[in-house]
């Protein structure tokens, strides 16, 4: 399949927006509500493995594994992914096929097994699959991955890190030349004043990718916090997201309890990011 046969939309959900907060449960209201939504032609970014598989342990064990010990989240993650691919295909509608994608960095700094994630990609849109993609927590140790990156930066001046799967949808998006990237959050969108839907930036365009992306730039300034520890907050999604403006893909940030239709349409708050806006 050529790029010019690019995928419609990549999307990405957070960990903290699949999870009920209050009661400390998995959300199946937003799972059904989301997976009535996804089709092929779409890829989906999916966080939460690592949360669900801590609600799943304590609720199974009435304990809770050492947080501070790195193989938690291993275990957690191991435990959860199942979990999450098993709500994602109860709530996908059943005429359509889904299918797991887990990615480390190494699989997008290396050029042959990008292509083989494109081509799968790809696939998935020619055979009527949804696939589900999120980080291999599971087989990621810190230190080890942080020493390959140091590495890769040392000898290539750069490198693709996938410390939050915000970067991971985006690197999706550009591989894909994707038409559209939505990034769910907890807000409505970038705020100029964060927590205060009020002060929401509908807008950041320009005529040209590189005006956008100095809009970008000075919307950060606005841009403090983060929703959960470990991750990087909404300057670090503009970051991530200014690549993609690069290469044509319109960037919508909103929040997790939006409708993909609404948020495209403008029917619902969000920040829409691109050329001609």
């Amino acid at each position: 399949m050529a790029d010019k046969d690019c995928i419609e939309l990549v999307g990405k959900i957070g960990s903290v927006a699949l999870i009920d907060g209050r009661n400390g449960t998995i959300d199946y209201n937003k799972f059904a509500r989301l997976g009535r939504q996804l089709a092929p032609g779409m890829v989906w970014v999916s966080s939460g493995a690592t949360e669900i598989g801590r609600l799943d342990y304590h609720k199974r064990t009435g304990r809770s594994l050492d947080e501070d010990d790195d193989t938690a989240k291993t275990d957690y993650a191991a435990q959860g992914q199942a979990i999450l691919m098993q709500l994602y295909r109860e709530f996908i509608p059943s005429a359509y096929s889904v299918r797991q994608l887990l990615v480390e960095h190494q699989h997008f700094n290396d050029e042959k097994k990008r292509g083989h994630i494109k081509r799968f990609l790809l696939r998935c849109a020619e055979q009527a699959a949804v696939p589900i993609v999120n980080y291999n927590d599971s087989v990621s140790d810190e230190e080890t991955r942080k020493l390959e990156i140091h590495k890769l930066v040392e000898t290539r001046g750069e490198a693709v890190q996938l410390v939050d799967n915000d970067e991971t949808a985006a690197q999706i998006a550009n591989l894909l030349h994707a038409k559209r990237l939505i990034i769910f959050m907890n807000g409505v969108g970038i705020c100029k004043k964060v927590g205060d839907p009020s002060t929401l930036i509908k807008t950041i365009g320009g005529a040209t990718a590189e005006q956008v992306v100095k809009n970008i730039e000075e919307v950060k300034s606005y841009c403090v916090g983060a929703s959960r520890k470990g991750a990087f907050g909404a300057a670090a999604k503009l970051d991530y997201i200014e690549s993609c403006i690069d290469g044509g893909t319109t960037v919508y940030i909103a929040s997790a309890d939006c409708d993909i239709a609404d948020v495209i349409s403008g029917a619902a708050p969000r920040t829409a990011i691109g050329v001609g806006l």
